[in-house]
C-alpha cells in the first residue's frame, strides 16, 4: 500500500486497459492478502474492506487477465477458500517490479516536486 509522508508526493501506480484498471494497489494489496490467507473474507477483514467489495476486485481480475488470477473453492467454513493462481502471483509480481521501477525513475521529480508545495 502506498504510505504518503507529509509534503511527499507518492506515485500511485495502476496499469489501466481498455475494460478498466487491471492492477492497482488496491488489487495487489488483495491478492498478496488472500495469497497469505487462503480466504477472501480473510483478506477483506485484513485490509478492512467489506467483503463484497474484495469479491467484486476478485472477479475484475479474473474477468480482465487471460487466466483467472484467484481461483474460488466453493462454500462455507469447512469447504471455501481462495488461492492465487500462478498466473496471478507472476501478475502480482510484475506490477510490484513495475511500480518499483516508476518509483525510482520519478524519485528526483517528486523530490522537486514536493518543493513546490505547502
Amino acid at each position: 500500500m502506498v504510505s504518503i509522508a507529509k509534503n511527499q508526493p507518492a506515485l500511485v501506480f495502476r496499469v489501466s486497459v481498455k475494460a478498466g484498471v487491471a492492477m492497482g494497489p488496491g488489487k495487489a494489496s488483495l491478492l498478496r492478502a488472500i495469497s497469505q490467507t487462503g480466504s477472501i473474507a480473510a483478506a477483506a477483514r485484513e485490509l478492512e474492506m467489506s467483503y463484497s467489495r474484495a469479491w467484486l476486485l476478485v472477479k475484475s481480475m479474473n474477468e480482465q487477465f487471460l487466466e483467472p488470477l484467484v481461483e474460488v473453492g466453493r462454500g462455507g467454513a469447512t469447504r471455501g477458500g481462495a488461492t492465487v493462481t500462478p498466473l496471478g502471483l507472476r501478475a502480482l509480481e510484475m506490477y510490484e517490479a513495475m511500480q518499483t521501477e516508476a518509483e525510482r525513475a520519478t524519485a528526483p521529480y517528486r523530490q522537486r516536486f514536493a518543493k513546490l508545495l505547502r
